[in-house]
């Protein structure tokens, strides 16, 4: 057993996908099937495996936050202060090891020795300035020097997204590890390369395999460096996707009954956090529903409880028992019926929808869009098409398992991802 470890997560890695796809056994790792934490995204679970703790105590309960008193929905932020509770890293590092931290959400400001993520520089005349936030300062050009490219986000998120952002990173965490001057103990890395082509053509399509593939090599570069450097190897997915064939737009249902709120500004309608009495923050198949008080409630739950697609709608009592009862958790959640997800649109005419609509703006849609994944009309915008969208997640429960696999010969292997985390706590707590 080595006594350095990298751990690799990669999106979208569920366990009936890569039954179906290739088989479990592959290159001397078996993979095994872990129950994802609830929600099953990217925040809530990158947030439940570094402190081996559920929603209701971290606080991410979803890949965005909404902000009471500000009134304001802020989703992909990256403060590591987002995340509550101890590291299970924490007594590691203390005794002088050294932790890496690439690519992982809300991680800026995290206490590790090595961090890369994405930070784009936003200009006031329109662009941006690509840009990755590095710790120590010097890390990313140095990273660049040796891979002879820099990392590429147009690659990362949006109508050209693709596996090339993952190689990329691939190949940077393969480079990290092999610096036998300033190489890490625990290296934690993030691979996307599955998470674009099977929410856009969904789980069954070839590309999804292809997707597989590219994954797999990556993961073999990693592996490689490991090897070379003496390193153990976890890989485990945070979510498994699902087919879906329609999206739910449980806004347009509160906007027609005049509980979410609006404001006209040059013929397009932009949201009303102020005054509007409830607004759904949707996030792939759930949707927090916020309220501005209790006395709209039943309103909003005549609204959208009978909004087809919907199959639950979730309450204090039934958060509660689903781990995600934090403050910051909608005050009601929806929960998607098989085949279907969540839109975050309230209008109904594109001549109306908000210009944000038409652009990549994870920062500014008050929800997540995987339309951002398609190009629309015109040229350069996306797709406002939801029609288009093929995969989702968010889900948990029988099939839909994520995958892990360790060189650790763990006795009792884990069942779930907070299982893995503890089990890999421990495991760190051996190392002297």
């Amino acid at each position: 057993m080595n006594k350095k470890l990298v751990i690799i997560q990669a999106a979208g890695l569920g366990y009936d996908f890569i039954r179906k796809s290739q088989g479990t056994a592959w290159q001397g790792l078996e993979f095994l099937p872990i129950d994802c934490v609830f929600p099953a995204v990217t925040c809530t679970a990158q947030a439940s495996f570094r402190t081996a703790a559920p929603a209701a105590t971290h606080g991410m309960v979803a890949n965005g936050l909404f902000h009471r008193n500000l009134r304001k929905p802020l989703l992909w932020e990256q403060s590591s202060a987002l995340v509550s509770g101890p590291r299970i890293w924490e007594s590691f590092r203390a005794r002088g090891k050294k932790v890496a931290l690439l690519f992982w959400q809300q991680s800026l400001g995290e206490p590790v020795d090595m961090l890369l993520s994405p930070a784009p520089v936003h200009k006031h005349g329109g662009g941006m300035v690509q840009s990755v936030y590095s710790q120590p300062a010097g890390l990313y050009d140095t990273v660049c020097k040796k891979l002879g490219k820099r990392f590429q986000l147009h690659r990362y998120w949006g109508p050209i997204a693709s596996a090339v952002s993952s190689e990329w990173i691939a190949r940077a965490t393969a480079a990290i590890l092999d610096d036998q001057d300033s190489a890490p103990d625990l290296c934690l890395t993030y691979l996307p390369a599955l998470d674009y082509d099977l929410q856009r053509h969904g789980p069954d399509h070839p590309a999804a395999k292809r997707a597989l593939d590219a994954l797999f090599k990556q993961i073999t570069l990693i592996r490689e460096a490991a090897g070379r450097n003496q390193y153990d190897v976890i890989v485990f997915g945070d979510y498994a996707i699902a087919p879906v064939s329609h999206a739910i737009f449980p806004n347009v249902a509160l906007h027609d009954t005049g509980l979410f709120k609006t404001r006209n500004v040059a013929g397009m309608l932009y949201p009303d956090f102020h005054t509007s009495a409830a607004f759904a923050m949707v996030d792939h198949e759930i949707a927090h529903v916020y309220l501005k008080d209790k006395a709209s409630e039943p309103a909003v739950r005549t609204a959208l409880a009978t909004l087809k697609g919907v199959a639950k709608v979730l309450g204090p009592d039934e958060q509660r028992t689903a781990g995600i009862n934090h403050p910051n958790c909608g005050d009601l959640v929806l929960i998607a019926a098989p085949g279907a997800w969540f839109a975050y649109p309230w209008w109904t005419s594109r001549k109306s929808a908000p210009d944000y609509a038409g652009h990549v703006d994870i920062h500014n849609k008050p929800g997540y869009d995987p339309c951002e994944l398609f190009f629309g009309w015109p040229p350069i915008s996306v797709s406002q098409n939801t029609a288009r969208i093929r995969g989702s997640h968010g889900l948990t429960g029988p099939g839909r398992t994520a995958a892990m696999a360790s060189t650790i010969p763990f006795p009792d292997p884990p069942k779930s991802l907070l299982e893995l985390a503890e089990k890999v706590h421990q495991y760190l707590d051996t190392i002297p």
